[in-house]
């Protein structure tokens, strides 16, 4: 068989849910790649500038030593070497004292309401297989994370976007679901402290939509990667509510919470037979995270001082940010919570180039100020700045803002 004519099978073999016969042909440049292409050339058109990185949006310092030191001593227990299937009891205990002292979730069985994940991702990934068929609908909160919508398509669900705008403080409308779209509704993602928007949740609009799910029979999937990062009000669960646990789940991460991103390593919490119809689908899929990792989560999440240390250091960032671009012209407000600034753009600048959208912003940023944010046109134009970028102390922090500022200087921006 010529190469040509292998090729020409191999095409014709992917699956229509990633693209069929099309799979690699599409010429389309999306965001992420766009941002990358903008910094490489906006570096070698400014050699020795330096480039201001705002748009990674993870930790940027190491997990704290207590837990790097639980990993290299527990990595070494020969009891530990072997599959974790679906967790070890430690963790789920861990997650359950974790979930009480912090957010104040009372009662949770840690052997029937709490399972792990290695990391929420996969998480969000596998959800749609223990609840959509073809034809059911997944709600999502726009924008925002799109793994869970994504899995829900490939199944052959269908996705309803429910658009998070600034005069409704970033809260989705379900009463503005139709009718004939409830009647196939089957799961409501939301995820609050929101990515990108750094809105957080009241319990007025958890309680809706409690009785919401009760009224439409919707099971609920509540993001909580940033829950422990808040700026104002405290920490809150959607578990925590009044008939929370009846009708969904809550997703935490390690993550961004205790600066272990790559550490994968993540729980599930909540319903015990939703809790349940995960852990079979995921028994499925994976054979469980190192049991080093999760005996290290144990000394993380017990360790009630590392998501308050690390939430601060975020704060003060998101102020000091907020600062320089308001005294810049923009218009800026530090969010209830996450590590992100999520900033409206500007239609224009006084004399020069027009934006139509955040993109556009987001590449005049890149290109003529080397600040790197990310462009989100979902729900209107905005830019997302992150403040997990690299300095050491707080005097580095306050010179990196400082040079925000001098660069946005002089631009007369047109809103």
């Amino acid at each position: 068989m010529t190469m040509e004519k292998k090729e020409s099978y191999l095409q014709s073999a992917f699956a229509e849910r990633i693209g069929g016969a099309g799979f690699g042909k599409d010429t389309t440049i999306y965001k992420f790649e766009k941002i990358k292409r903008a910094k490489r050339a906006a570096m070698e058109a400014n050699p020795g500038r330096e480039l201001i990185d705002m748009g990674v949006g993870e930790p940027d310092e190491m997990a704290f030593p207590n837990v790097v030191a639980s990993l290299a001593a527990e990595a070494a227990m020969p009891e530990n070497r072997g599959y974790a299937d679906n967790g070890i009891a430690e963790f789920k205990q861990a997650a359950v004292r974790y979930l009480d002292r912090v957010f104040g979730v009372k009662g949770l069985d840690p052997v029937t309401e709490v399972n792990h994940a290695i990391g929420a991702k996969p998480a969000l990934a596998m959800l749609p297989l223990a609840f959509i068929n073809p034809g059911d609908i997944l709600a999502q909160t726009v924008p925002g994370y799109p793994v869970c919508a994504t899995h829900t398509r490939y199944i052959g669900g269908e996705v309803l976007n429910l658009p998070l705008t600034q005069e409704k403080g970033f809260l989705p409308d379900l009463d503005a679901i139709p009718e004939e779209k409830r009647a196939r509704l089957k799961m409501l993602y939301i995820n609050y402290p929101n990515n990108p928007t750094g809105a957080q949740a009241t319990p007025q609009f958890y309680d809706k939509v409690v009785r919401f799910a009760n009224d439409n029979h919707v099971v609920v999937i509540q993001d909580a990667a940033y829950a422990a990062l808040t700026n104002s009000g405290g920490p809150m669960s959607f578990l925590s509510v009044d008939g929370g646990k009846d009708v969904g789940i809550e997703i935490h991460s390690l993550s961004k919470s205790h600066n272990m991103t790559g550490w994968r390593l993540a729980f599930v919490a909540g319903n015990r037979l939703l809790v349940n119809a995960f852990a079979s689908v995921k028994d499925n899929i994976d054979s469980g995270q190192f049991i080093a990792i999760q005996k290290a989560g144990v000394t993380a999440l017990d360790d009630l001082e590392i998501p308050k240390k690390i939430s601060g250091k975020y704060g003060r960032r998101l102020t000091l940010l907020v600062e320089a671009l308001n005294s810049a012209g923009l218009q800026a407000k530090v969010p209830a919570g996450t590590f992100y600034l999520y900033v409206k753009a500007p239609k224009a600048v006084e004399g020069g180039p027009e934006f139509k959208s955040g993109e556009d912003f987001s590449q005049w940023l890149i290109k003529e100020k080397l600040i790197s944010t990310v462009p989100w046109d979902d729900a209107g134009a905005f830019v997302r700045f992150s403040v997990t970028f690299a300095a050491k102390g707080e005097q580095e922090e306050k010179r990196v803002m400082g040079e925000i500022g001098n660069r946005l200087a002089g631009a007369k921006f047109i809103f």
